[in-house]
């Protein structure tokens, strides 16, 4: 994909908002738990089958204040919050992290490892993408590798991920998730895998099915 020359963000005082709301958590260990979800645009990994494509283009999300983000979160009911994209690691994160923690909210990560790790989170979410492997260091921080299945080779590259985890971190929990667009065809086969290799846990895209965001 396009390498793509990021904004000003002030050290992290500002980040490419593309949306914020609350809803219910549709993925992995955390699904049908209420969260908060910011979404920031920019993202150098470019999936084909990605939901959130509108996201890619940094350019067309104006930096916002991470006061004003903050305070959006807070003003609703949420006790967690999901930083997500895009990629969310594309940007220094640290000062967004803070400020939440200063009211005492849980964080959750969703990222594909790709950009160097910034921020402080209760949870950290990931989900390798092909086009462009995770850093090692992310392997050692995730307590949920997420791996989206398209088609029976992507057993391969779960198990490639789930061995690199395992040489540093026996903490992290296992899923195996279908691209939505092929879920009729590819679930029969990630429930046999997943039925022969226990380790592995189905996530499904509850969100979608509840028609919610």
């Amino acid at each position: 994909m396009e390498k793509r020359v990021y904004p000003s963000l002030e050290g992290g005082r500002l980040l490419p908002l593309v949306e914020s709301f609350y809803t219910i958590q549709g993925e992995g260990f955390h699904s049908g738990k209420a969260a908060f979800f910011i979404r920031l645009g920019g993202c150098d990994v470019g999936c084909s089958w990605c939901d959130s494509k509108e996201s890619w283009n940094p350019d067309r999300f104006p930096p916002v204040e991470i006061e004003k983000i903050v305070a959006d979160a807070v003003a609703c009911e949420a006790k967690s919050i999901v930083i997500t994209g895009g990629e969310p690691m594309n940007y220094p994160l640290d000062k967004l992290c803070l400020m939440l923690k200063g009211y005492g909210l849980e964080i959750f990560l969703e990222t594909s490892g790709s950009s160097p790790f910034s921020g402080c989170f209760d949870w950290i979410c990931l989900s390798p993408k092909r086009k462009k492997p995770p850093l090692e260091e992310f392997y050692a921080k995730a307590d949920e590798l997420k791996v989206i299945v398209e088609e029976p080779s992507d057993f391969e590259w779960a198990e490639k991920n789930r061995e690199a985890v395992l040489k540093v971190n026996e903490k992290c929990l296992f899923y195996l998730q279908p691209e939505w667009s092929r879920m009729k065809q590819i679930s029969p086969a990630i429930v046999e895998y997943v039925k022969k290799h226990p380790e592995w846990n189905v996530s499904v895209q509850a969100h979608k099915f509840l028609r919610i965001p």
